[in-house]
């Protein structure tokens, strides 16, 4: 038993690092942190540098390299790193640029200039710039009111506090997920079944828009987790891969998911008229899924695909912002679940097959 908790253990610790190596291959840092092996900004779909990102702290860092693209210096564009706490400048920090270094580093000394200043006092400041450095010290100055400009109209409060939603939505998805990670551990009756279902396709898919995905894993590998804010997820995480260690294997997929729920309270609407699917071709279809992840994962460990996590079909439920492509999927799927089982579930879904290799099951 011990040597199968082991077991069970190495591959979960596999799994997790082999996410977090993912988060720095896409972004560039793990855990809110920067790596130096991956010595680039984080970027969009488009390749744009993206303003605004945060640590697990709160902290919000404002990014100017695309802020503030037409200021210069001597040598070309000045970007700076603005770190924000508590609506506070906390410092600002210079990235690469092609400054002369001499001049550079008499302009820098004006960096310290807005520490401890709100955004809003810092906008109305007045810095003079450095004598004998005047064109990396204007290009300093740009920089850091083009980031107070974008702070003050996007950046949210970064009090973790602030940031709890106490909406009815919220608190009913935390019930929800409560009830699915809890009851089921005691409580196994088919009426009951039913009404958690049905709870997990209403409240956390349509209503809360909340799963577990590859994109919501390797961000929050990526950038680390606030407490405050994703308390519905982390229950998720928690069900999905601290369960199967006390023998709780697939208890996330089975009682929690909600599009596992969707597709079987499909499957529930036909009991007779199911497709007979050959043991062969089942087997088949499985080891198809777990190719497909190998594959999937492969590729982002070499920095490329990243693409396909924004096809996975769990954001249909946000049908507002969910891409066509994703809802004909999810569509297809969902006919399909009528006549066969759980069919993205059990021949598809690479988040599932994660599951599964850090549960160290079939």
């Amino acid at each position: 038993m011990k040597n199968k908790n082991y077991k069970q253990l190495l591959a979960l610790g596999t799994c997790l690092i082999a996410l977090a190596v993912v988060a720095v291959v896409r972004d560039g840092k793990v855990w809110g942190h920067k790596m130096s092996m991956a010595n680039k900004e984080i970027v969009d779909k488009g390749g744009k540098v993206n303003p605004m990102s945060s640590l697990p702290d709160g902290t919000v860092i404002i990014n100017t390299s695309s802020l503030a693209k037409d200021v210069n210096g001597y040598g070309g564009n000045v970007p700076l790193e603005i770190y924000l706490k508590d609506g506070k400048v906390v410092k600002i920090k210079a990235l690469k640029n092609s400054e002369t270094p001499e001049f550079f580093a008499q302009a820098s000394k004006l960096l310290t200039a807005w520490n401890g200043k709100t955004v809003d006092d810092a906008q109305k400041m007045k810095v003079d710039g450095m004598s004998g450095a005047t064109y990396s010290s204007r290009g300093i100055l740009g920089n850091v009111q083009r980031g107070l400009q974008y702070a003050a109209k996007n950046a949210v409060k970064p009090s973790p506090f602030d940031n709890t939603d106490f909406s009815a939505k919220n608190i009913a998805g935390l019930v929800v997920v409560l009830m699915g990670a809890i009851i089921p551990l005691f409580y196994r009756k088919k009426k009951y079944r039913i009404v958690q279902l049905v709870l997990n396709v209403v409240v956390l898919g349509f209503w809360c828009g909340t799963f577990i995905s590859y994109s919501l894993m390797v961000g929050y590998m990526s950038t680390g987790i606030n407490i405050w804010i994703s308390v519905i997820p982390i229950i998720m995480l928690i069900t999905a891969f601290v369960y199967p260690l006390f023998g709780k294997k697939s208890h996330y997929c089975t009682y929690i998911c909600p599009c596992g729920s969707l597709q079987e309270l499909a499957g529930r609407m036909n009991k007779r008229n199911k497709l007979k699917v050959k043991s062969e071709t089942i087997k088949m279809l499985g080891k198809f899924r777990e190719i497909l992840w190998a594959v999937l994962m492969m590729m982002m460990l070499i920095g490329v695909g990243f693409e396909w996590m924004d096809y996975e079909i769990f954001s249909a439920f946000i049908i507002t912002s969910a891409s066509a492509t994703v809802l004909v999927l999810a569509a297809l799927f969902m006919v399909l679940s009528v006549f066969v089982p759980r069919p993205y579930c059990r021949f598809v879904c690479p988040t599932g097959t994660l599951f599964k290799v850090a549960q160290n099951s079939k």
